[in-house]
């Protein structure tokens, strides 16, 4: 709030004072950054679990609604503010960019050019960012177990799609197996590389897959395995080119549950 000479009173007076203590990197004096630091800054406060824990200062940041969807995202690859937007249709602008300025304060991400396009700039995972990789699969994988026929608004989308596949792979299933799997779920392609037990999940095509699939929505009841990879072949809810044997290595390598 502020007086009639627009002098900042009351509260926000002082968050004022409480932001001009530290070092935050934005300029002050510019009254429309003012304003919003100011707000987020509030929000912050109010968003504080008042719990001198780890998991209480990790929810601050990652718990706010879109904020570990965004993670996810970034984990399959580096994007720019409208890619993110396109992953997450549903988010709004508004809410992406504090999410984004949150990150990138709690050193989470950060930006930089993309190589060959100077203008385009991207925001990227810091290696400080990247330590939730692990924490977003484990969620992922405990998540998948409470997944059934997908209500009518929900979409698949090519990130989130690998890192599914990715929180659902079992290393200890693939120690001896080199294949290259190819999914096509409508207009989503996705590869895994799988190599004496890792893996490598990435969006498109790859140039010699071993087995190419189309699942539809029989890809859950596979990796379930409330449908075996014989029925799924016989009754033709799965359609697949290349070797057939490979589908069963793969209902064993990635396993929900």
């Amino acid at each position: 709030m502020a007086d009639q000479q627009g002098v900042p009173t009351g509260r926000t007076a002082r968050t004022l004072r409480t932001l001009r203590q530290v070092d935050i990197g934005i300029d002050l004096f510019d009254p429309g950054e003012m304003s919003a630091v100011v707000m987020e800054f509030e929000a912050i406060t109010k968003r504080s679990y008042g719990q001198f824990c780890g998991v209480a200062r990790a929810l601050e940041v990652i718990g706010e609604r879109w904020a570990l969807l965004v993670v996810r995202d970034l984990l399959v690859t580096a994007k720019t503010f409208d890619e993110l937007r396109r992953g997450l249709p549903r988010i709004p602008a508004d809410t992406l960019a504090t999410r984004l300025r949150q990150f990138e304060r709690a050193g989470i991400t950060r930006r930089r050019t993309r190589a060959g396009q100077p203008e385009v700039e991207v925001h990227e995972l810091t290696e400080y960012g990247r330590q939730l990789d692990e924490i977003t699969l484990r969620l992922g994988r405990w998540g998948a177990q409470m997944l059934h026929d997908p209500r009518p608004e929900e979409i698949v989308t090519p990130d989130s799609l690998v890192m599914a596949m990715r929180a659902t792979f079992r290393p200890e299933h693939a120690h001896d197996v080199r294949a290259v799997f190819e999914i096509h779920i409508e207009d989503i392609v996705i590869n895994l590389v799988v190599m004496d037990g890792t893996l490598r999940a990435t969006t498109g095509e790859h140039e010699a897959p071993d087995l190419v699939m189309y699942p539809g929505r029989a890809m859950q009841l596979l990796m379930s395995g409330e449908m075996t990879p014989h029925e799924a072949l016989t009754d033709g809810h799965v359609t697949v080119s290349g070797d057939p044997v490979l589908l069963t290595r793969f209902s064993e390598i990635f396993r929900i549950g």
